[in-house]
């Protein structure tokens, strides 16, 4: 599902105009990227959690040249759904 997609069944649903939800789309997606930017997670009860893992320094190996370099300690964001959501999909 895309996000044109999101904001039309939103549309439907609600009775809102399309720009209006799709700027609402906007402001949301722009706040829980800058609050993960700033190392908060993001809490959507029933939904899930978008959080930064850290990822320790590792040891890579390039097997074209048989060599090895090292790829260093960062942070990225991640999607961990909620256990309500999960156990709807299993089923």
């Amino acid at each position: 599902m895309t996000k044109a997609e999101i904001v039309n069944e939103v549309a439907k649903a609600t009775g809102i105009e399309k720009v209006t939800v799709q700027n609402v789309v906007e402001s949301f997606m722009e706040s829980v990227k800058g609050s993960v930017k700033r190392g908060e997670p993001v809490y959507l009860r029933g939904f899930g959690s978008f959080i930064i893992k850290h990822r320790a320094e590792k040891a890579a190996r390039n097997i074209t040249r048989n060599t090895t370099l090292t790829i260093p300690a960062h942070d990225i964001p991640a999607f961990k759904p909620a256990k309500d959501f999960v156990s709807s999909l299993k089923k």
